[in-house]
């Protein structure tokens, strides 16, 4: 056989096996000792005492099979206290790349968070940039006399619906009450049944709660209030305030 065969089925033999050709080896020892033995030795009969040739060979027979067997044990411990470790390491390993791979995870999702909140406040940026600004506007005032109470009258009656011109008010707040919003009528038939007639266009209390409008006060003798009550009743019975040429 080939020298290199030779060394190649020498490096394949593994550490347990070297073990086991020793073991084999010592037993072959013991034996060829025992065979030792002088021929005239007697043969030990059952009951009958051993030599001292055969009892040492015994012993080394024992000593050998005990030898090879707590190595053969040693280095089982050993394979599986590698394997173990190995086992530990490999562990810790996967679990160092978990957690890398989890970092990483993280550090994109905050990336891409970022991102879109960067997105979000320039789009805020640029819708206030390009919103035009817007000039407040100022409360409309009104002067306290019968042309203001006529003009915030003609507002409120446009934003809800109501016919009437400032000349159709103007006219038939002059015939009714001269623009005297405290006036009040006492003679007539409704002052005799107990609801005179009040305002500037002289309206009974059953009427301007009938057709008061939202958002004026209650008041009877308020200017604006008369106004819109009467206006309003006047267009659900005439069509407009404008229509009405005498007592109504």
């Amino acid at each position: 056989m080939p020298k290199n065969i030779l060394n190649r089925a020498s490096r394949a033999l593994t550490k347990q096996h070297k073990i086991a050709i020793t073991g084999v080896a010592a037993l072959g020892t013991a034996a060829i000792a025992l065979s030792a033995v002088p021929g005239s030795a007697e043969t030990v009969t059952t009951g009958a005492p051993a030599t001292t040739a055969q009892v040492a060979a015994g012993t080394a027979l024992q000593n050998v099979k005990g030898t090879v067997t707590g190595q053969l044990a040693t280095d089982t411990v050993k394979l599986d206290t590698l394997a173990a470790q190995k086992k530990a390491a490999d562990a810790a390993v996967a679990k160092k790349a978990t957690e890398a791979a989890a970092a990483k995870k993280a550090v994109q999702a905050a990336a891409v968070k970022k991102a879109a909140q960067e997105r979000a406040a320039k789009a805020a940026a640029s819708r206030s940039a390009q919103r035009p600004q817007m000039q407040p506007v100022a409360a409309k005032t009104y002067t306290n006399n019968l042309d203001g109470w006529i003009r915030q009258a003609l507002d409120i009656m446009k934003s809800k619906g109501i016919p009437g011109s400032y000349h159709g008010l103007h006219k038939n707040i002059m015939r009714e009450s001269s623009g005297n919003p405290t006036a009040i009528n006492d003679w007539d038939i409704n002052a005799i049944n107990g609801i005179p007639s009040k305002g500037l266009l002289q309206v009974i209390p059953p009427t301007f709660k009938a057709y008061h409008v939202a958002g004026t006060s209650w008041n009877i003798y308020d200017p604006v209030a008369n106004i819109t009550a009467a206006a309003n009743y006047a267009a659900d019975r005439y069509g407009s305030i404008d229509n009405v040429n005498s007592a109504y």
